[in-house]
């Protein structure tokens, strides 16, 4: 069955395929469309034109979140109420968001290695240097890296995807593409 995947953002939507292409597969091919909502608050009306056309729906959410989605999948029709199991209609939950999965399953020496690779090491030691940030855990200092310019969010969650050993990746990406059938990952 046709399915599409509701996403909070081109982040969350990079990561996806980067995923299931280090595992051989192409989510086109496979019939899922990934739909990045531009903000969790237009899940329902997205829910709800999908399910009228009887495409099937899953998707990623933030933990902080999580009643927006419960009420717009309630309300699109997709959940029988605001207390359904979210996993089993295919919605799966990032503690605090997708990014900081995927820099938790990394570490953060790793994620330094990663924007090494890409040449940004100086820009991350600037931004360290500013006084707004000082006395910041180093994670939390990468977390506002990845915000710090327009298009870095999406570039480093495929990145990060992609410099990930296979087995440790997150585990609500990974349950998600189970869900959708596209290959063993995790």
């Amino acid at each position: 069955m046709p399915t599409t995947v509701l996403v909070e953002g081109r982040s969350d939507e990079a990561a996806l395929r980067a995923l299931a292409l280090a595992h051989g597969r192409d989510l086109a091919h496979d019939g899922v469309d990934i739909l990045p909502l531009g903000g969790i608050t237009n899940l329902r009306a997205a829910a709800t034109r999908l399910h009228a056309t009887g495409r099937r729906v899953a998707g990623l959410y933030d933990a902080p979140e999580v009643r927006f989605v419960r009420r717009g999948l309630a309300a699109a029709g997709v959940t029988s109420g605001e207390d359904a199991d979210l996993e089993a209609h295919g919605f799966f939950c990032c503690s605090r968001d997708l990014e900081d999965e995927l820099r938790r399953a990394l570490g953060a020496a790793r994620v330094e290695q990663v924007i090494a690779e890409a040449g940004e090491t100086r820009s991350l030691e600037r931004l360290a240097q500013m006084p707004a940030q000082a006395g910041w855990t180093r994670e939390d200092l990468l977390a506002r890296f990845m915000t710090s310019r327009s298009g870095r969010k999406e570039r480093y969650a495929r990145l990060l995807v992609e410099a990930m050993p296979r087995g440790s990746e997150p585990a609500p990406l990974c349950a998600l593409l189970a869900h959708l059938g596209v290959g063993s990952v995790g």
